[in-house]
């Protein structure tokens, strides 16, 4: 039976679990997860759950190395110190532990500094990216934002490293603050709001503002063997509300298969985009199991499962997906299991 171990996960880890546990092929799995919230939902698919510490990347690749051979894993999923891990991937190997990890530290370190990637990506022709500004202070926000606006773009905000939404805001002059005061939370900032925040400090860390993009958004999920030749890539677009669509989009596809032939990245990455005035430019490109992927599991092809099977040395065809799947999602209780 082949040992999996996730670290700090997300959430959603509670389905890649459990995927790998039901597989197609009836291999057994013993899924283990750690997370330093012994209440965290991702713990609760594990067959071994545990705490583990918070503690900085060289200390924390001790740690792992330890639990890895410790508890005898064949495959290490991480998300948290991803590139502190990969950095020391040939010690992992020497207890027998593999990972699934890019290799290539330059594109992985790329891959998580957002301008580092634009920056890189743009040399390729692959696909659009938007018009950015990289900022570390009050002041330097308002050429940004001035600049951006004279060129004819609304413009939100993100810090260069964040995963997901966090610190995504939208900057708007036109909003009505009372109205929002009293509705849902918005991502709604006025120019002045963002100038006060940030002049509160004489440097902050790399802020990325950027145009607005206004059309459709896509995750398209990949999968790609050890050596990164994709086998699947499926756009999933964000629909009304909570509403998600598999959807075959040829350019974007295209897109896919461009990124893997230049870049090899391995096992399951993601390449988010969105469109504006027609043309879909650049989020990012996640090189891990994108948040949103057991909705693109709902295609027919076990992405996580996959991933995995590939890192084990067996063969993993050109995977062919079902496309015009329309999903959403209701919430549902269960009772936590804390262990002893």
């Amino acid at each position: 039976m082949k040992k999996v171990w996730f670290n700090r996960w997300f959430s959603v880890a509670y389905h890649y679990m459990n995927s790998i546990r039901n597989n197609e092929d009836g291999v057994q799995f013993k899924m283990y997860a750690t997370h330093p919230d012994r209440t965290h939902m991702a713990l609760q698919a594990a067959d071994y759950a545990d705490t583990e510490p918070v503690l900085c990347d060289n200390d924390y690749v001790e740690f792992a190395l330890d639990f890895c051979e410790k508890h005898g894993i064949d495959v290490f999923i991480p998300r948290l110190h991803m590139y502190a891990i990969a950095k020391h991937i040939d010690l992992f190997e020497k207890v027998g532990t593999k990972v699934t990890v890019c290799r290539d530290l330059e594109l992985l370190e790329n891959l998580l500094e957002k301008q580092k990637f634009y920056e890189a990506i743009r040399e390729t022709n692959i696909i659009s990216i938007p018009d950015y500004h990289v900022v570390n202070t009050a002041d330097e926000f308002m050429t940004a934002y001035e600049a951006l606006v004279s060129a004819g773009h609304q413009v939100c905000m993100k810090p260069t490293n964040a995963e997901g939404g966090m610190g995504f805001r939208i900057i708007s002059n036109g909003r009505d603050t009372l109205s929002d005061l009293f509705g849902t939370v918005t991502p709604y900032l006025s120019t002045e709001q963002v100038y006060k925040t940030l002049s509160s400090v004489d440097r902050f860390e790399d802020l990325m503002v950027m145009e607005l993009l206004n059309g459709f958004e896509y995750s398209i999920d990949c999968l790609a063997s050890a050596s990164g030749e994709l086998l699947a890539a499926v756009p999933r677009r964000k629909a009304d509300g909570r509403l998600r669509l598999l959807e075959e989009v040829p350019e974007l596809i295209k897109i896919a298969h461009q990124v893997a032939a230049t870049y090899k990245i391995p096992f399951n990455y993601n390449i988010q985009v969105k469109y504006n005035q027609g043309v879909p430019k650049l989020l990012e490109i996640n090189p891990r199991m994108s948040g949103g992927l057991h909705v693109t599991c709902l295609s027919g092809i076990n992405f996580p499962y996959l991933a995995v099977k590939s890192i084990l040395g067996g063969h993993v065809d050109n995977q062919k997906p079902n496309y015009g799947i329309l999903a959403s999602h209701i919430e549902k209780y269960v009772i936590m299991d804390l262990g002893e």
